[in-house]
């Protein structure tokens, strides 16, 4: 049974998002291109600014650290910012995957990751809600390898249909962390597979969170994509993408780890210390691009005591 917590994030959700208004959104694409779809943005975006109090506080919880000392109504504008970017993020999610619009991405490190996928296995794919996700997977299908996507089940049917999860052909499926111990198995049977499991680093996901340093404050991270490449013997790569233009973007390799557990050390030390890596990597692109960082939820609540 549904709590009642739950049933409330999946009316908030229902609030934000439905079909009617994607495809408003997917009519003024096609008719009046980018700069067209994203000034509807300006007007949504604000109308939530100004009433989603739920939405707002969860961007103020990143947008508090990441620009400290400013007043109340300069980081309401910040949110307002935050919400028109993510928004535009998410018509370059759909323009992407319809090839509605013939995006620019230019890739770093791809022949560092190539090599280091010479060496056979699979490989974690190790995510964070900040950047552009469908960039990323583009690039993936280039290396003609299935990739698992840990995620649970879209609330809200009308996102799902929009971002055309169900639709991908076999090259892409889904775990659900919420399946027989987590996924593991699933995950680790992929592993063995040669193909990618892809975690997203700023969702526990039913790993137990871990407490690190992110923008100055005690911060959860999730352990499980170490933890699953620590079992498997594979690496753990970290790819980031940043919107650099109006039709471009910038992919690259942000870490590469191996990790590999040291019987005379406590596992959980051990895991600290990489999930801390993966905190500084974000921490260096949120720097950089401060209004591409979608978190929405308090990570720094999630802090382990």
């Amino acid at each position: 049974m549904n709590s009642a917590g739950d049933t409330a994030r999946r009316i908030r959700a229902k609030r934000r998002g439905n079909s009617l208004g994607f495809g408003v959104f997917k009519t003024a694409l096609r008719v009046f291109g980018l700069r067209g779809a994203y000034g509807l943005l300006y007007l949504v975006c604000l109308h939530y600014t100004l009433f989603d109090r739920a939405a707002v506080r969860a961007a103020a919880a990143y947008l508090a650290r990441r620009f400290p000392g400013r007043g109340r109504m300069r980081l309401r504008w910040d949110v307002y910012r935050l919400f028109v970017s993510q928004g535009r993020q998410l018509i370059d999610r759909y323009a992407l995957m319809t090839g509605a619009v013939k995006f620019e991405i230019r890739m770093d490190g791809e022949e560092r990751l190539r090599e280091t996928l010479d060496q056979g296995g699979g490989f974690v794919l190790l995510t964070a809600h900040v950047g552009n996700w469908q960039t990323v997977m583009g690039f993936l299908q280039r290396l003609d390898r299935k990739v698992n996507l840990v995620m649970r089940p879209e609330d809200n049917p009308a996102v799902q249909e929009s971002l055309q999860l169900d639709s991908a052909d076999d090259k892409v499926g889904l775990i659900s962390p919420e399946g027989y111990l987590g996924g593991v198995v699933e995950a680790m049977n992929a592993l063995g597979r040669g193909e990618v499991v892809s975690l997203m680093g700023d969702r526990s996901y039913g790993f137990s969170p871990v407490a690190v340093e992110f923008l100055g404050s005690r911060a959860g991270f999730a352990s499980g994509a170490f933890h699953l490449a620590a079992m498997a013997g594979c690496p753990v790569v970290t790819l980031l993408s940043a919107k650099t233009g109006l039709k471009q973007y910038d992919l690259a390799v942000a870490a590469l780890w191996r990790p590999r557990y040291d019987k005379g050390l406590p596992k959980q030390e051990q895991l600290r210390g990489w999930v801390q890596d993966f905190a500084h990597v974000l921490e260096s692109f949120v720097r950089r691009h401060p209004f591409q960082c979608f978190l929405f939820h308090d990570v720094w609540a999630d802090a382990p005591v």
